[in-house]
C-alpha cells in the first residue's frame, strides 16, 4: 500500500496551503467588514474578486474539474486541495473558482452540454464572469425522493415551458447567478427514473420569480449568494436549452451528485481541522479550576476522539476518490454513501465539542464555529438526507 500523493498533488497542495494562510484566512475579516457595509446586497464582495485574481495568476484555478476544461486533476489528486479550501468555507472555494453549486453545474455542462451550451454558459463560469444555481429541491414534495419532483417541463413547439416552485436553490440570490439548471418532469407517464429532465433557464427569462431568501439557523450564506425559493411561472425557453435528452435528468443528477458529495466531505474535514486548530490555541490559553484546558481530561478526550475520527474518515474519503477514478462513480457508490453519512456526523460532533471549549464565545459571530456547525448540520440533508443513504447502504450490505 502506498499512502503518498504524487508529485503534482504535493506541489499544488503546498501552493494552496500557502495561498490559504497568506491571503484567504486574513481576508475573512475584510469580507465581514464589506458584508456589514452593504447588508442588503447579494453580489460578491470586492475581496472575493481580489482573491480570484490572485489565485488565477498563481495558476490555482478550476482545480476541481478534470479534462480539458480544468486543471486535469482526478478525484484523488483534488481531494487534499478540497480539504484545504474547507479551512475557509466563506472564501476558500470561491477564491479558486471551486465553489458549489458552480462546480457541479460546470461538470454537468462539460459532460452533457452541447457545444452551444458550453460556449454560452460553461466558458463564462470557468472564468468566474457569471455564477449559477441548481434548482432541484421543492417545498411541496419530499425531495429526498427525487422522483417526487413535481415541476413540469412541457414541450410546446420549438420551446419548453417550465412551471413549478423550487427552494434551497444555492447561489440564486446573487444577481450574477445568470443561469439556473432546473430539474423537472417532461413525461410523468414514463418509467420512474425516466420522467425527469434538466434544462437551462437564464435568470432574466420572463416568469422567473425569486420569491425569497432562505436561512440556515439564521445564517443567510450571503457570501455565497444565499439560498432562494424560486417560482417558475410558465417560463418559456428554447428546446435547445435541454441538457441531454428527455428523460436523462435523473441519470445526470446522479452523475453530478457523486463528485459533489466527495467535495463536500473533503471540505468538511478541512473545516473540522481548522476547528481543532482553534481548540488547540484556545485550550492552551485558558485556565479553569487552576489548570489550563489542555490539562483537563475531558478536553483531551475530545481532542483525541476528533483526531481519530478525522484520520479514519480522511482515509475513507481518499479510498472513495481512488475508486471513483479507477472503477467509476457507480462502482464506488457504497463508499460515496458511507462518507456522505459519516463525515458530516463526525464533523458536527467535533464542532459541538469545539463550541463547548470556547464557551459562550463559540456561539457568537466572534468565532467561525457556530457558522461552521450550521454548515455541517445542513450537509446531513444536502445531496440526500442521512436516512436515504443509510437505507441504500444497508440494502447493498445485505446483497453481499
Amino acid at each position: 500500500m502506498d499512502f503518498s500523493h504524487d508529485a503534482r498533488t504535493l506541489q499544488l497542495t503546498d501552493q494552496v496551503r500557502s495561498f490559504l494562510h497568506d491571503h484567504v484566512l486574513p481576508a475573512e475579516a475584510v469580507l465581514s467588514e464589506q458584508l456589514a457595509a452593504a447588508p442588503g446586497e447579494w453580489s460578491p464582495r470586492p475581496v472575493v474578486r481580489e482573491l480570484q485574481d490572485r489565485a488565477r495568476a498563481a495558476g490555482l484555478w478550476n482545480l476541481f474539474l478534470p479534462g480539458e476544461h480544468g486543471a486535469g486533476l482526478n478525484n484523488l489528486q483534488y481531494a487534499p486541495i478540497a480539504e484545504l479550501t474547507g479551512w475557509s468555507m466563506r472564501l476558500g472555494p470561491a477564491a479558486f473558482n471551486c465553489a458549489a453549486p458552480d462546480t457541479g453545474n460546470m461538470e454537468v455542462l462539460a459532460e452533457f452540454g452541447t457545444a452551444e451550451q458550453k460556449e454560452r454558459w460553461l466558458e463564462p463560469l470557468l472564468e468566474a464572469r457569471i455564477r449559477s444555481s441548481f434548482c432541484m429541491t421543492e417545498p411541496d414534495v419530499a425531495s429526498s425522493d427525487a422522483t417526487n419532483i413535481a415541476t413540469r417541463i412541457r414541450r410546446d413547439g420549438d420551446d419548453y415551458v417550465i412551471t413549478g416552485r423550487k427552494w434551497w436553490s444555492t447561489g440564486a440570490m446573487n444577481p450574477e447567478a445568470a443561469i439556473f439548471i432546473v430539474m423537472g418532469k417532461t413525461d410523468p407517464d414514463a418509467p420512474r427514473h425516466r420522467q425527469q429532465s434538466m434544462i437551462l433557464v437564464p435568470r432574466d427569462t420572463a416568469g422567473v420569480e425569486i420569491v425569497r431568501p432562505l436561512t440556515v439557523f439564521g445564517y443567510d450564506d450571503r457570501d455565497h449568494g444565499g439560498h432562494a425559493e424560486i417560482a417558475f411561472n410558465d417560463v418559456r425557453v428554447p428546446a435547445a436549452n435541454l441538457i441531454g435528452g428527455e428523460g436523462d435528468g435523473f441519470a445526470i443528477a446522479q452523475a453530478r451528485l457523486g463528485p459533489g458529495r466527495i467535495h463536500h466531505c473533503m471540505r468538511a474535514i478541512g473545516m473540522a481541522e481548522r476547528a481543532l486548530a482553534l481548540v488547540r490555541d484556545r485550550a492552551a490559553s485558558r485556565v479553569a479550576f487552576g489548570r489550563p484546558l489542555t490539562e483537563q481530561g475531558v478536553v483531551r478526550e475530545w481532542a483525541a476522539e476528533a483526531r481519530i475520527q478525522l484520520e479514519a474518515l480522511r482515509l475513507l474519503v481518499l479510498k472513495t476518490a481512488w475508486l471513483m477514478d479507477t472503477v467509476g462513480n457507480r462502482e464506488a457508490m457504497t463508499e460515496i454513501q458511507a462518507i456522505k453519512i459519516a463525515v458530516p456526523r463526525a464533523v458536527q460532533q467535533i464542532l459541538d465539542h469545539a463550541i463547548q471549549v470556547f464557551g459562550a464565545a463559540g456561539l457568537s459571530h466572534d468565532q467561525p464555529l457556530a457558522e461552521m456547525f450550521a454548515g455541517a448540520r445542513a450537509l446531513r440533508l444536502a445531496d440526500g438526507p442521512d436516512e436515504v443513504h443509510l437505507s441504500a447502504l444497508g440494502k447493498a450490505e445485505f446483497r453481499r
